[in-house]
């Protein structure tokens, strides 16, 4: 997905079952990634705050979006834009909404989610599913944050395909991911902090639910 302007797909991915030792995960990238693939094995829905920011230099200051995101596995996605209020990129299970009228008034983008080989959007989970087959892996380090420690792990995708070139995971002692810092292949910048997690919560089927309002066409990809 492209920045802000230019490009609609800007604003746009617990409880531990086993508690890994804290030394291990300081040293092994994949134990850290493990330790968050079990977090969120555990859960059945997640809301938190986000604030995303994307530093494209082509297109000038850093933009500053925020609002809420959803989640609930396998295939139900939700990001609910504050700022700009009314932005929303939704997943209903088989459809993926990309509804963005501070930038593209009067239409959404709407992809089929492919029914084999994917759990549908899930802007978190794609870094921790299948580490060793996926990326190339480093631990940098253990950082310091309000809500406490973070394991920070560098990656780079193995396949030549994926839409960024490295991304940098930020993982809490619950295993709960709090910072994505990503690199995609056009050298755009987009940086993802999440805070206020509120775990298996009930969450209204209307979060996952898009229905075009009267004079919005619907572009299909």
């Amino acid at each position: 997905m492209t920045g802000r302007g230019p490009g609609a797909g800007s604003r746009l991915i617990p409880l531990l079952l086993i508690l890994l030792p804290r030394g291990l995960a300081a040293q092994d990238p994949f134990a850290v990634l493990a330790r968050a693939k079990a977090a969120y094995d555990s859960l059945h829905t997640i809301r938190c705050d986000f604030i995303q920011i994307i530093d494209n230099p082509m297109l000038g200051a850093p933009d500053t979006t925020r609002g809420v995101l959803y989640q609930e596995p396998p295939a139900r996605f939700a990001m609910n834009f504050t700022h700009p209020r009314g932005d929303r990129i939704v997943s209903d299970g088989k459809y993926l909404w990309l509804y963005t009228p501070s930038s593209v008034a009067g239409q959404v983008i709407r992809a089929a989610i492919p029914a084999l080989g994917t759990t549908g959007p899930n802007l978190i989970s794609q870094f921790v599913e299948r580490p060793r087959e996926q990326y190339h892996a480093r631990f940098v380090r253990t950082d310091s944050s309000a809500a406490g420690p973070v394991d920070v792990v560098h990656l780079e995708p193995i396949a030549p395909d994926p839409p960024y070139t490295e991304a940098t995971v930020s993982v809490g002692a619950s295993g709960l991911v709090t910072r994505l810092d990503i690199v995609e292949r056009s050298g755009q910048r987009r940086v993802l902090i999440f805070a206020k997690h509120r775990l298996n919560e009930p969450v209204a089927v209307s979060i996952f639910r898009f229905t075009p309002g009267a004079g919005v066409r619907v572009v299909d990809q």
